[in-house]
């Protein structure tokens, strides 16, 4: 899916993809828009008796005048975490939503948030959590909440993805992309109310992942009061354009591709922020991003492309902050083309591609790695024996065997904004374009605006389309099983292997460490012979901020957080 950009599994953070299934809602009052590491339960490992955490959002008692102004490189597509799952749409909501638990903050470390602590069994088929009490929901224009957070928000947020007959469900028919693509209603056996602060996640199978997917954007909390009021109302689907969370930021207003203004929530359980206004100003072009925050326009601005590291260096009101993110930029092939469900054409068209040279051009700096499998080499289980080829004469060899006539055209999507790991969709696809024609194949680039671009993919209108994929953890299922298994294709567009999935399973039922690591390896080697992407780079990402910031901390994914954040 479409929000890549760095590191770790979802987003808040959850898995971010380039797209995103989209869903559509309509506009309402003037709100423009369209619609431990998570380590691995142990069989006997039981986690409990998490105290409150009191390190991360800064509980901030003096407001400022000085609001806190975002570049951000393209618009969400709405404001439910559940329905999409890109980096521009988890930025903004993590600022107004909370999960059960979350991430300490820069790091991969699970800690608590809506739940205090959890427990799970020593088979790894449930997990039971208590409820941090006196959690507020926001009060805003269309809502006031008459209670605070109990166990009732838990079982309408997940119900409503787990169940297709769910009434919030069946009054706004959404597709929750993320839970569908990991397989969540398969997975949950049922959600067990124990009382009003405490409940039970039952699974069918083991899963040792379990925990770190509830820490992703999709697991947020929303109120069931609200959702109650809206389908009385009749008016579920603004749910998506008037949120509704627990978060340190509220809602207040939005205009699509333009600017999102949020307002601190006075009765955030950690403290009310200090800045009086958070603001996302939404700039698609880097260059543009770049001249705001040297103007001080803005004060943090969304990843940088490696040429514009170089121009800000030396900037002094300006800091660049960076690190090494789990993330991976790669070209998916539409397997319900003909042409494109051969193994044979699918390995010619990666084996046609001189990566040495696009990279030469691409990332300059020299500190993006070339990407070989579905998810970076420092994530546990990564398969060493694996490697690229750039191989021409082998790649004309299997288009002639494959039956593929010289001058085939095939339609390459250019990705039309900038990531990291992707800093010029155009010019890489005219660079690939160019290797392509040396065996034959003519590309015929396309691109069209971001959330066009997103919904024509899902819909499979594609040949072969720029994605990626990014992560809070170092953890190979969420790479894996969001992408590239079953669960996650649609309509046979996506990559669907019975042997790859028996793997993914096995993986996650498997407590023994090095057994499961080298079900991974397996699940790996499946991947790189059947090709479903051709995976092209991991890179590094680049934060910049303004020197009068304080507080922010880059997370392992380069996804944004703005709690016990302000200005000086």
């Amino acid at each position: 899916m479409p929000g890549i950009l760095p590191a770790a599994c979802g987003s808040a953070r959850a898995p971010r993809h380039y797209h995103r299934r989209v869903h559509e809602a309509r506009v309402q009052n003037d709100i423009g828009l369209r619609c431990g590491p998570p380590r691995a339960m142990r069989a006997a490992l039981v986690l409990a008796g998490l105290a409150l955490w009191a390190g991360g959002g800064q509980a901030i008692a003096q407001p400022t005048d000085k609001p806190l102004v975002f570049c951000a490189e393209a618009s969400p597509e709405g404001f439910d975490p559940s329905l999409w799952d890109s980096s521009a749409t988890s930025n903004a909501t993590s600022q107004i939503f909370n999960r059960l638990v979350g991430y300490q903050r820069g790091t991969s470390t699970l800690r608590p948030e809506l739940a205090t602590a959890w427990q799970a069994a020593p088979d790894a088929r449930s997990i039971t959590f208590t409820l941090r009490r006196d959690v507020a929901f926001h009060t805003t224009p269309w809502f006031t909440p008459t209670r605070t957070l109990n166990a009732d928000d838990v079982l309408f947020t997940f119900q409503r993805m787990l169940d297709a007959q769910h009434p919030f469900h069946l009054a706004f028919p959404a597709t929750y992309v993320h839970a569908q693509s990991l397989g969540l209603p398969a997975m949950v056996a049922g959600i067990d109310r124990i009382d009003s602060h405490t409940l039970r996640f039952r699974l069918h199978r083991p899963n040792v992942n379990f925990l770190s997917l509830l820490a992703s954007n999709f697991a947020s909390i929303h109120s069931a009061e609200y959702a109650a009021q809206l389908l009385a109302a009749g008016r579920a689907s603004a749910i998506n354009n008037q949120p509704v969370g627990t978060g340190p930021w509220r809602f207040k207003s939005y205009r699509k591709d333009d600017v999102l203004r949020l307002q601190p929530h006075p009765a955030y359980w950690r403290g009310a922020q200090k800045p009086r206004a958070l603001v996302f100003a939404i700039s698609r072009e880097p260059n543009v991003r770049v001249q705001k925050l040297a103007r001080g326009e803005c004060q943090i601005a969304a990843a940088i492309r490696d040429v514009d590291v170089t121009s800000l260096t030396g900037h002094p009101q300006v800091q660049i902050l960076k690190t090494q993110a789990l993330n991976i930029s790669y070209l998916a092939f539409n397997l319900q083309r003909p042409l494109l469900a051969r193994r044979e054409v699918r390995e010619a068209l990666d084996i046609a591609i001189d990566r040495n040279a696009l990279f030469r051009v691409l990332f300059p700096r020299g500190d993006a790695l070339q990407a070989v499998s579905a998810f970076p080499p420092s994530v546990p289980g990564f398969n060493t024996r694996l490697r690229n080829d750039y191989n021409p004469a082998r790649a004309r060899a299997l288009l002639a065997q494959a039956g593929v006539p010289p001058g085939t055209t095939i339609d390459l999507w250019a990705l039309p904004i900038s990531r990291p790991t992707n800093p010029n969709g155009q010019l890489m696809a005219q660079l690939i374009q160019a290797d392509w024609a040396q065996v034959g194949i003519n590309a015929r680039i396309r691109s069209y605006e971001w959330g066009e671009y997103l919904k024509r993919a899902n819909n499979g209108e594609h040949d072969v389309y720029m994605s990626g994929w990014s992560s809070d953890v170092p953890l190979a299922d969420d790479f894996l099983a969001p992408n590239l298994s079953c669960a996650s294709s649609r309509g046979g567009i996506k990559f669907c292997n019975a042997e790859f999935d028996a793997l993914l399973q096995a993986a996650r039922e498997e407590v023994d460490v090095p057994k499961r690591l080298a079900l991974i390896e397996r699940a790996q080697d499946i991947f790189k012979r059947e090709r479903p992407w051709i995976t092209m780079a991991h890179s590094s990402i680049y934060i910049p901020l303004r020197k009068d910031v304080r507080g922010f901390v880059m997370a392992p994914d380069g996804s944004v957080d703005f709690e016990g954040v302000w200005r000086e």
